[in-house]
């Protein structure tokens, strides 16, 4: 007799409980991720005449929206949260990082506009045109007009119209980076890297103007992006095998009392920081940077160059203090060389270029150099000097883009340094603001960027770094050599012959490069304030 079939046995259900949000401190992000998707929405649906003002206005507003709901709620005074089950950390740097992005992201989003300095606009009107359709004549595959078509990258479309789809990658890209200096633990960073990452690479390969060169510029960035990220990735796997945890408060409290082997840390560690110093701009993983900062559009390139490295310091400094403050001897040297190279590579080759934008883009490098002592610190100085330090680098690097954007010519921008010669007297007005904000990079009193540089190196001096800021001291000078030989040429050479113009900006253009002057000028007069609030909080995990 066969037995009884068995009876079934019931599932047990499991409930899966939604983790705690606090929707008024994550208000700002998630503000910024719904006008993301709106405005995916308006592209999609809106006829192509009605998608340029529709994009411009809602991504204002949506910009304005996370402004006002994060004032709101940093100014109830708040004590840290963590939100989002705990993945995220709402404390007060993460407020005053975002902050600093939603404001620098305004006048990028103005320079991003802009319809007047280059006619419709300065990306492509239409997606699909190949690099070279408009370069004209040409003797085909390897023919003798491929210096030509190399030079001239194709000639702009006349129509009036341009891309829209760059307003929601903007945003998109901003909420990545909110999400990732804001993130408790290094899986939610990862993601956050990818989709603030995805979107720059796409916008860098847009350009209306000298198609090829933009091409190759998002297809470098792309790639040695992936690199980046990879690293980031295997360094999570090592920091996991080591902490059996994700979150950054566990592998701190692993590292006073585990077992396991201190390679697995620090292995983590390194490959952790080789994908986040990639995305500062940090030499020696800075290779990128100028062919990047070159070939895109160059409000493209404002942006990242201000809010790209605002998200990469906010990110590591939360790493090093949250994660690793107690391992602070082991890898503090490590980063020292690191911060050396970068600022020697930044100041010594930035003397040997010839183009405006690579000039800023070394000038970047030997300033994040700078940027990574308040990083290093650990200190509440060298927290607060960090942040000031990249808000008042942010607004003065926009709007020198902004500038850079008005001296034209007939193939587009004219950033070969020869072509401002005499710029001062084609335009004594563009030149004085050029000449303001490259002082102020250089450091030079009654700017906001010796007010930056006096706070991370008092903050650095304090902590036992003085051989280092001596070294910052020195690049510095070396890198105000190359500064002020733009300015040379500005005032103290004659204009060629046929050479560029200087065309006059559209309202957006204005406003950006306005903001950007009187808050180089402000932060630099009256910094109390800012440093006030930018020391009011301290990284919480």
């Amino acid at each position: 007799m066969t037995a009884p079939f068995p009876t079934a046995v019931p599932a047990q259900v499991t409930q899966i409980e939604m983790p705690p949000i606090d929707w008024a401190a994550s208000a700002p992000l998630w503000i910024v991720f719904l006008g993301a998707c709106a405005s995916v929405l308006l592209e999609a649906f809106l006829p192509r005449h009605q998608r340029w003002p529709a994009q411009v206005v809602c991504t204002g507003l949506t910009l304005l929206a996370a402004l006002v709901a994060l004032a709101g709620y940093a100014l109830t005074a708040p004590a840290p949260v963590l939100t989002f089950g705990s993945a995220l950390s709402v404390d007060g740097p993460a407020l005053f990082l975002w902050g600093t992005l939603i404001v620098l992201a305004i006048p990028s989003l103005l320079l991003l506009a802009d319809r007047s300095v280059e006619p419709g606009g300065v990306f492509l009107a239409s997606a699909a045109e190949r690099a070279a359709a408009r370069a004209g004549g040409g003797s085909g595959p390897g023919g003798s007009d491929v210096e030509h078509v190399d030079r001239s990258y194709g000639t702009p479309d006349q129509e009036p119209t341009m891309q829209t789809e760059p307003f929601p990658f903007v945003l998109f890209a901003l909420g990545g980076m909110m999400a990732f200096v804001a993130s408790n633990d290094l899986l939610t960073m990862f993601i956050a890297l990818e989709v603030l990452s995805l979107p720059l690479y796409l916008m860098c390969g847009l350009a209306r103007r000298r198609r090829l060169l933009s091409q190759e510029a998002a297809v470098k960035y792309f790639l040695l992006g992936a690199f980046g990220s990879a690293f980031f990735l295997y360094g999570i796997a090592l920091l996991y095998g080591y902490a059996g945890s994700v979150r950054l408060a566990d592998i701190s409290a692993a590292t006073a009392g585990t077992l396991a082997s201190d390679t697995l840390l620090f292995a983590g560690l390194a490959l952790l920081l080789v994908g986040l110093l990639f995305k500062g701009s940090v030499a020696p993983f800075h290779t990128w940077t100028p062919d990047v900062y070159q070939g895109a559009p160059t409000p493209v390139t404002a942006f990242m160059a201000a809010c790209t490295k605002v998200a990469a310091f906010g990110a590591i400094a939360r790493v090093l203090y949250v994660g690793f403050g107690s391992t602070v001897w082991e890898w503090r040297g490590v980063l020292w060389a690191v911060a050396i190279v970068s600022m020697v590579v930044g100041a010594v080759l930035g003397l040997t270029q010839t183009d405006i934008k690579r000039m800023i883009a070394y000038s970047s490098i030997a300033h994040a150099g700078f940027i990574l002592l308040g990083a290093m610190a650990l200190t509440p100085e060298g927290s607060s000097g960090l942040s000031f330090y990249l808000l008042a680098y942010g607004f003065t690097t926009v709007a020198i883009f902004g500038v850079v954007s008005l001296v034209r010519d007939a193939d587009g921008e004219a950033s070969r340094m020869e072509q401002w010669a005499g710029l001062a007297k084609r335009s004594p007005l563009v030149a004085g603001v050029m000449t303001f904000l490259l002082l102020a990079l250089a450091g030079i009193p009654l700017t906001s960027g010796f007010t930056a540089k006096f706070a991370v190196f008092s903050a650095a001096s304090a902590d036992g770094m003085v051989p280092l800021v001596v070294i910052a001291l020195v690049a510095s000078a070396v890198a105000a050599f190359f500064y002020l030989r733009v300015v040379v040429l500005m005032y103290f050479h004659e204009p060629a012959e046929g050479g560029p113009t200087v065309v006059v900006p559209g309202a957006f253009t204005t406003v950006a490069i306005t903001l950007g002057v009187l808050a180089t000028l402000v932060l630099g007069i009256l910094p109390t304030l800012v440093l006030e609030w930018a020391a009011s909080g301290a990284f919480a995990g």
